[in-house]
């Protein structure tokens, strides 16, 4: 029996080795590689339901999505931080701005977004508050609020998400349109110069 484990071990471990992930051969053994298999075959059967506890649980596990995390911190302890503390975790420009103190217009924005967020109902999103301010960093208080943020020409909705902090709010605005290159017009290389116009 020894030389049958050791030969699918030998196997799994060629396997594992042409796709890179050999770090997950000291947890494959015999055993469960047969309660894999029988989990695939459970999770295949479209209209059957799953009825093992333990295949409910492992789908269950595989399911459940990471949780978001800036730089080490949760996104529940994020929203508790201090101004102080969030300025530790910020890069150096962001940190130098802070340092120097919100001014007038920043401030006033951030009060805006909360005045907002208390307005609105439960489970709705709250009204656009709109904005100039493009150089503003998305500090953890913000997230949730929905902000107008001007592009040079018109307000672009965007709705801030735990992922944007630390970023300015100008990267979600774009102020151009990126170009798409079509095909060149006439007297654009050398070949069609000479084309009479019609």
């Amino acid at each position: 029996m020894g030389r049958l484990e050791d030969s699918v071990r030998r196997d799994m471990r060629e396997f594992l080795s042409r796709i890179g992930r050999i770090g997950y051969l000291c947890l494959l053994t015999p055993s469960s590689v047969n309660t894999a298999n029988s989990s695939r075959k459970q999770l295949n059967m479209a209209d059957s339901e799953i009825t093992d506890p333990k295949v409910a649980a492992e789908l269950k596990k595989r399911r459940t999505f990471r949780t978001f995390s800036y730089r080490g911190v949760e996104l529940d302890k994020l929203l508790d931080l201090g101004n102080e503390d969030f300025v530790e975790l910020v890069h150096a420009r962001a940190r130098r701005r802070f340092q120097r103190g919100l001014k007038k217009r920043p401030m006033g924005l951030i009060k805006k977004l909360r005045k907002a967020k208390k307005a609105a109902l439960p489970n709705e999103k709250p009204a656009v508050v709109k904005t100039h301010l493009r150089d503003m960093i998305v500090v953890p208080e913000m997230i949730g609020s929905v902000v107008g943020i001007y592009n040079g020409k018109v307000f672009n909705s965007v709705e801030i998400k735990p992922e944007m902090t630390g970023h300015y709010l100008g990267e979600f605005s774009c102020s151009y349109k990126p170009v798409k290159h079509g095909r060149p017009g006439i007297g654009a290389t050398h070949s069609s110069r000479f084309i009479p116009l019609k």
